[in-house]
């Protein structure tokens, strides 16, 4: 299973990236809870899921910078 690609987040919508950085968060918390009762069966998953969120929260980052910056520009 490759890594997911940034371009994909970057075509989700405001309201589908916020949703999407929910789920991953709770799929986390669910390997995590795994991981502690000794059910986890593809430890991968944890490194699949932080590089998502980390895709996820750049692109919101992104787009807030891009939001403000033309704020800041007209000062």
């Amino acid at each position: 299973m490759p890594l997911p690609k940034i371009s994909e987040a970057r075509e989700l919508t405001d309201e589908k990236l916020a949703e999407e950085i929910i789920a991953v968060k709770r799929q986390l918390f669910q390997l995590r809870l795994q991981k502690a009762t000794r059910q986890l069966d593809k430890p991968h998953q944890f490194k699949h899921a932080r590089h998502r969120l980390a895709q996820l929260l750049t692109v919101e980052g992104e787009r807030q910078r891009a939001a403000t910056q033309p704020a800041q520009e007209e000062k």
